[in-house]
């Protein structure tokens, strides 16, 4: 990996926020989706630079499955923020449709809105079935992000359909990734690259080595751009993190379980409900996570940019207390992007 010259710490790169809409028991969607709004107005007010929520379906603990239509509703109730998807899972889409979403959004909020692609389902095989009728479809990502380049480009003679709106505008187009493939593909197309190491730590840095020696300069960039993700919980005391924190080891527990999805739980002792093995493997998936007073989230966050030279660092904070994730992400500002919050 190509290290920059200028040293990498809180303060010196943009921070962000990737959001879910987690939807907790005993709440609805409705719920979730105005927490989203006004977490976003209050991230704009503390300093982060974009704010992107994710495609995933058939899961009742989130709300972000229609990610164009969330997008609008917190562009639409900010002003400054980016505003993106983290991402678009393409070959869920035809890329019209999506160039003519984002078409709109881009028309909607000129210069805030970012698009982020996948090419993965976002859930579980059935409702990739549901939602793609071809599973097959996924290995078409390379061509299917050529035609949404084709439809934002410049109006050709030779194309007989066109994004409307959508054509010729500028909507920045991230490659998001949990293993190298859409990391090569990024560096070849000269494209800002977001890599998932809050889910798939173990491949981070190959990731991001794979992206840098991939990289070419385009018309999009002259020089690599990463932004890697992780779980991010800070609190008042060390020990008040580590159990806001039980929320989103439940949810893996109950992934590596093979259980049904369940609405955002409270959170709990783990040690009544995960065995020694299940302790290990989460631990081991969420390796990356990092928790703490402000003090301990500082030093375990500017080792990780120390370690990955990340560009940006966009932080997903999944617990159960609304006001517990906004005190998060308040102090994660106060520690890195704002010192007056």
């Amino acid at each position: 990996m190509t290290h920059s010259t200028r040293k990498k710490q809180l303060g010196t790169i943009p921070l962000s926020i990737l959001d879910l809409a987690p939807v907790v028991e005993g709440a609805t969607p409705r719920e979730a989706l105005q927490n989203s709004l006004d977490l976003a107005q209050h991230a704009e007010k503390w300093g982060y630079n974009r704010y992107w929520v994710a495609e995933h379906h058939n899961m009742p603990g989130i709300a972000s499955s229609a990610t164009s239509v969330v997008i609008g509703h917190i562009a639409g109730g900010t002003s400054t923020i980016r505003v993106g998807s983290g991402g678009i899972m393409l070959p869920n889409h035809s890329s019209l449709v999506i160039a003519e979403q984002f078409g709109t959004l881009e028309s909607l909020y000129p210069g805030r809105i970012d698009l982020g692609l996948g090419r993965a389902p976002g859930s579980d095989r059935l409702t990739a079935m549901a939602l793609r009728r071809d599973l097959n479809h996924g290995e078409d990502f390379p061509a299917q992000v050529q035609e949404l380049f084709a439809y934002f480009g410049e109006p050709s003679a030779g194309m007989p359909v066109t994004a409307v709106p959508g054509q010729g505008l500028d909507v920045p187009v991230w490659l998001l990734g949990s293993s190298d493939f859409s990391a090569k593909m990024a560096g070849e197309l000269g494209l800002p690259f977001a890599f998932a190491s809050h889910f798939s730590p173990d491949y981070t840095l190959p990731a991001l080595h794979a992206y840098h020696s991939h990289f070419r300069p385009s018309k999009y960039l002259d020089r690599p751009y990463t932004m890697v993700g992780i779980n991010g919980i800070a609190a008042d005391t060390d020990e008040k993190a580590e159990f806001l924190f039980s929320t989103m080891l439940q949810q893996f527990v109950n992934l590596i379980r093979g259980g049904t999805p369940k609405k955002i739980q409270p959170p709990a002792d783990m040690n009544s409900i995960w065995n020694e093995y299940e302790k290990a493997a989460v631990m081991k998936q969420l390796k990356s996570a990092i928790t703490g007073s402000p003090e301990t989230f500082r030093d375990k966050l500017n080792k990780f940019i120390d370690e990955t030279q990340a560009d940006e660092v966009i932080i997903n904070t999944s617990v159960f207390d609304h006001q517990d994730r906004l005190r998060s992400y308040e102090l994660i500002a106060q520690l890195g992007l704002n010192p007056s919050v």
